[in-house]
């Protein structure tokens, strides 16, 4: 397919790519700035390995640790996406209503807003006396870290859709069902995508969390016995490991977030190249 673009500068497709490069380059580098610091301080001041190991160290003996620790990876990794997929449900349920019924709203905010002032950490050892030490804990934890920003960007969202075109609908003689599908939720979905996002960052710590308090297996599981054998090594490779982990969980949601919303995506390059 020829090009029919005609301006003297870089084509769209060029500036997409040089915009992603300036955004991505300066935390690039300074990560990886870090990590020759660091490998040349512990060379330099002759760090303990168990006080500090290099990161040359680090990524060893998490790949000499690979067949230990691939069963905990997925273990974490079944607790958070199960623990994440109900704070969805009950986030995005809870945020519709919360928008929908004015009595709701009014009995239902108050709550969640002090839902969070109670540490999940006090909760958590509730959970296992409750539910044993099974994977349902975990995945509740995980639920109650998430579904917070789900539910109040879901319901700030539906609120923030144009009144005009609500209005102009209402005048057509549109149910409110076609309101809500037509006008307010893709209206609402940039600020639900957002929400998600938020949400999808903390659900790999909170699984660990719940694996703290009680589990057999997981990430933090291996975590706690790695600091008992003071094999330090081990606990910085499960923190990168966690790391990958919602990075990749983060970068998932934001792929879905551009497929679901090319025409949100698309109006914002027109903005950008306009500026250019």
């Amino acid at each position: 397919m020829v090009s029919t673009y005609r301006g003297e500068g870089p084509t769209p497709r060029g500036q997409g790519v040089r915009a992603a490069l300036a955004r991505y380059a300066p935390p690039t580098a300074l990560v990886l700035a870090t990590l020759v610091l660091w490998q040349l301080a512990t060379a330099i001041l002759a760090i303990q390995p168990w006080l500090l190991p290099a990161p040359t160290a680090i990524a060893r003996a998490a790949w000499e640790a690979r067949g230990i620790l691939a069963p905990h990876i997925v273990q974490t990794a079944q607790e958070t996406l199960l623990g994440f997929a109900l704070a969805l449900g009950v986030g995005l349920t809870l945020g519709v209503i919360i928008d929908r019924w004015t009595l709701a709203r009014d009995a239902l905010y108050p709550l969640l807003v002090m839902s969070q002032t109670i540490p999940t950490i006090a909760i958590a050892p509730l959970l296992v006396i409750w539910f044993g030490y099974g994977i349902w804990p975990k995945i509740i934890v995980v639920g109650l870290i998430c579904f917070f920003p789900i539910v109040v960007s879901t319901a700030d969202g539906l609120r923030a859709a144009d009144p005009e075109m609500v209005a102009l609908l209402r005048t057509m003689g549109a149910s409110r069902r076609d309101q809500f599908t037509k006008v307010r939720l893709p209206a609402a979905l940039p600020a639900v995508f957002s929400g998600v996002k938020i949400a999808i960052t903390y659900s790999v710590v909170g699984a660990i969390l719940g694996e703290w308090v009680g589990a057999s297996r997981g990430l933090g599981v291996f975590m706690l016995r790695a600091t008992n054998s003071f094999r330090t090594d081990w606990v910085f490779a499960s923190i990168a490991i966690t790391a990958v982990l919602s990075i990749a969980l983060f970068g998932a949601v934001a792929l879905l977030e551009r497929l679901a919303l090319p025409w949100y995506y698309t109006a914002a390059r027109e903005e950008r190249w306009e500026e250019l």
